[in-house]
């Protein structure tokens, strides 16, 4: 029997959500070619794996006995990829650098490149922007080999890091907003206003940005999620919320219709490069202590 990995996917992903349409919009797949195939993997183990009626879709047993190995075998070929593309990437001596926030900063950015490559002068940098729905900008899946970040980061022992820079987390409103008029207000006075939120898988961060702990226990208002600069500005510009940013992001937002305004009452931000913990490479290694090195002397 010779079962793809695409099939797998289908029938890990209609198993998760009971829904043949829902599975089929998380996998950018018509609901009619995702049906048709898990029927021809249904009809190639000679078992049916989902019962469908008017209900819904619930697992049967032969499903229910297949879903964590389709699982295993799924993640192993994931680990797999990874492995393969972490030794390219050292065949070749290149280093994947993701951000989920541009580092800019004064240039900050061409700084270490010209640090890095006076070490290595034959390596090769290729920067991904990820979105923030991983809040390791690529680390946790092993798509990046370093990050730019901002903590702090999920599931923190797995890496180790450098702060790049401290900032002030401003307060980001509509300028129609009432408070927009003020030159600086207290976090306690925004207890009450819709926040716009960062997506929900990097919980750490996302209670960061709405400052939970300054918050006295009080849940926040959350006016909308926001998962891109683009979104936030929207989201702002629509009044939807409001939302803090650090200092050295202030300008993307501020493009009209939007301004920023120093908030009392919470802690400062800390931008960072980060590695995994585990990841022995000098290319990755160096690369950390270029940007330390930087970092020092701008200091």
């Amino acid at each position: 029997m010779d079962v793809h990995g695409r099939d797998l996917r289908y029938f890990v992903a209609v198993a998760e959500e009971l829904h043949f349409t829902r599975a089929a919009e998380r996998l950018y797949v018509s609901q009619p070619a995702l049906s048709k195939q898990v029927r021809a993997l249904e009809r190639q183990l000679g078992a049916p794996l989902f019962d469908r009626d008017r209900q819904g879709v619930a697992l049967t047993p032969v499903g229910t006995a297949l879903l964590p190995h389709a699982r295993a075998v799924l993640a192993a070929w994931e680990e797999g990829e990874a492995a393969v593309g972490r030794a390219r990437a050292a065949a070749d001596g290149t280093l994947v650098v993701g951000m989920s926030t541009s580092p800019g900063r004064g240039g900050l950015l061409p700084a270490i490149r010209s640090r890095f490559t006076e070490a290595r002068p034959e390596a090769r940098l290729r920067l991904r922007q990820v979105g923030w729905e991983d809040p390791t900008a690529g680390l946790a899946d092993d798509t990046s080999d370093v990050a730019f970040v901002w903590l702090p980061l999920p599931g923190a022992d797995r890496f180790r890091w450098v702060v790049v820079a401290t900032e002030p987390r401003l307060v980001a409103l509509p300028e129609s907003h009432p408070l927009a008029a003020r030159d600086g207000l207290d976090f306690s006075e925004l207890l009450d206003e819709p926040f716009l939120a960062l997506p929900a898988t990097g919980p750490e961060l996302r209670d960061h940005w709405l400052a939970v702990d300054a918050r006295g226990g009080r849940p926040p208002v959350v006016g909308a999620e926001i998962a891109s600069a683009d979104e936030t500005y929207e989201a702002l510009v629509d009044g939807l919320g409001i939302c803090l940013v650090a200092a050295g992001n202030a300008p993307v937002l501020t493009r009209g219709g939007v301004v920023t305004r120093p908030v009392r009452g919470v802690a400062p931000s800390r931008f960072a490069l980060a590695w995994r913990a585990a990841d022995p490479r000098p290319l990755v290694h160096d690369y950390a202590r270029a940007v330390s090195e930087v970092v020092s002397r701008e200091a």
